[in-house]
């Protein structure tokens, strides 16, 4: 069976409060920030693609400034989510989707986030799911911010066009999270307390880590990001955790042999 790969990133990687040498050095300049970044981090989620639609340059940048073997994951536009939440909006996915192509084989996945006003409606999903299949046959994953969209109508939707559910640490969503796709998704908020100011603890990741490499054990690819950006607890995270499941591979490999 084929061992799955880990993607391991931040949410954003363009935060101010992570120069001055909290994460990048002071002399750094912010375009060399993603070089930068790539050196400790072999993913990330592009965030700004969720308040606008970045120019063609910048996706060609972010391409050139990170190694072959970098990947992103790119948040859906909010005036598609939040918006038109889904509906009349194929005009604005056809400039979406085309603009981020621009990132080649290295554009790995695209999330589309609920807003937590937006309730269940079946027929915008259905309607919204076939038109991604029309258009791309790259993987897409979903995460809701309201209950109503826990249900197994949902899920039967996504699994059929191949489109995963998010799995986000937000505890009332706790156990609501099916893996319905080949892959995983995971944001992590440090939510909690619902903020995203918290460090996640060696023993929280190493608890993480376990999980994520019995999927890739499995076969499953495993995207996980984490958003808690205050005070680049974000960066050290993403950076322990993909340490964590590289010693573990390593390991495994060494065994082998």
């Amino acid at each position: 069976m084929k061992k799955g790969k880990a993607c391991i990133g931040t949410s954003g990687f363009t935060y101010k409060h992570w120069g001055d040498g909290v994460f990048y050095p002071g002399e750094l300049s912010k375009s060399k920030w993603l070089e930068y970044y790539s050196q400790f981090l072999k993913s990330v989620e592009l965030n700004v693609s969720f308040y606008r639609l970045p120019s063609e340059n910048a996706f060609k940048n972010w391409y050139r400034q990170t190694p072959d073997d970098f990947s992103f994951a790119v948040k859906g536009s909010r005036f598609i989510t939040h918006i038109k939440r889904l509906n009349e909006v194929e005009a604005s996915l056809k400039l979406f989707l085309g603009r981020a192509k621009f990132l080649k084989e290295k554009l790995s996945i695209v999330l589309w986030q609920l807003p937590p006003t937006f309730t269940i409606h079946i027929d915008r999903l259905f309607n919204f799911v076939s038109l991604l299949r029309k258009l791309s046959t790259i993987p897409f994953v979903f995460e809701f911010r309201n209950e109503s969209w826990f249900c197994e109508d949902v899920y039967r939707i996504l699994e059929n066009a191949h489109i995963a559910v998010c799995i986000a640490d937000f505890p009332k969503f706790t156990g609501h999270t099916p893996i319905v796709t080949d892959f995983v998704y995971l944001r992590h908020h440090r939510a909690k307390q619902y903020s995203h100011k918290n460090c996640y603890s060696d023993d929280e990741l190493q608890t993480d880590s376990k999980r994520i490499k019995a999927w890739l054990k499995e076969g499953k690819d495993v995207f996980v990001y984490f958003n808690n950006d205050e005070a680049g607890y974000a960066v050290n995270n993403a950076i322990t955790l993909s340490k964590l499941i590289q010693k573990d591979i390593e390991r495994n490999s060494n065994s082998n042999t």
